[in-house]
């Protein structure tokens, strides 16, 4: 562990959902670097073992579809069997499709909602269940500024995003008695595939390097018991979806 580490990160096992690169792969590289044990789970397997192998610290990697309730029950089962215990999840994985409402079919509607949404509720769900056993643990649901305003041609990830966090203030309010900590990170505008893969217009400068999040994840699980932050918000100095 560095110097500068959280001791109260040393030896916690955090599961991180779409790890294998972006935001989950920045969140993955802080909490190492803490000297946490980390649970890497993405769609796609082989990105997910990658990050993995740049880690300087215990991890398992994983394949995991979040809207899928018998592999999250399975990846949670393996987190708590590999390590022993689960202390928190972040629900990272999300997708988006932007085009205007009359190109937007349902289905795809439903995939959105399936990953952003479905995805984090059913890994809270398994989750709480091993940690209301233990009265302690921490769900961190990544959000967005699409949670708190709205812009043309993104019907289904403002929904998804809304949906998002009020599923963590419900979850605050439900859990916190059990000793459940629930918290939602509101991140801005990110230099991360994304973004820069679908807009390669996009100013880079307008965004904030993932790291600045990651850290930000970070903050909130190293209160101390007795605290919990319930939201929190990164911005970009010259965010444009935000005033």
């Amino acid at each position: 562990m560095n110097p500068s580490a959280c001791p109260e990160l040393q030896d916690r096992t955090i599961l991180v959902t779409g790890a294998g690169r972006g935001l989950g792969a920045a969140i993955c590289h802080t909490l190492a670097a803490d000297g946490a044990r980390l649970v890497l789970a993405d769609l796609d397997a082989a990105r997910a073992r990658a990050q993995a192998e740049q880690l300087d610290c215990k991890t398992l990697a994983l394949a995991l579809d979040v809207g899928d309730d018998a592999a999250v029950q399975n990846a949670i089962a393996q987190a708590v069997e590999h390590f022993g215990a689960l202390d928190a999840v972040i629900n990272n994985a999300a997708i988006d499709i932007t085009v205007p409402i009359d190109e937007l079919d349902v289905a795809d509607w439903e995939r959105v909602l399936r990953t952003n949404l479905t995805g984090p509720f059913i890994v809270a769900k398994h989750a709480a269940a091993h940690m209301r056993t233990r009265r302690r643990g921490h769900i961190v649901n990544i959000a967005s500024t699409a949670s708190k305003r709205a812009w043309p041609n993104a019907s289904v990830y403002h929904a998804s995003k809304w949906g998002l966090l009020g599923l963590s203030h419900a979850l605050h309010a439900e859990l916190r008695p059990q000793g459940i900590k629930v918290s939602a990170v509101v991140a801005g505008g990110m230099r991360t595939p994304f973004l820069l893969d679908r807009f390669p217009d996009i100013d880079p400068g307008l965004l904030q390097d993932p790291a600045h999040v990651a850290r930000a994840v970070r903050f909130v699980l190293t209160q101390p018991d007795e605290t919990v932050i319930p939201e929190v918000m990164v911005l970009p100095m010259r965010e444009t979806s935000w005033p």
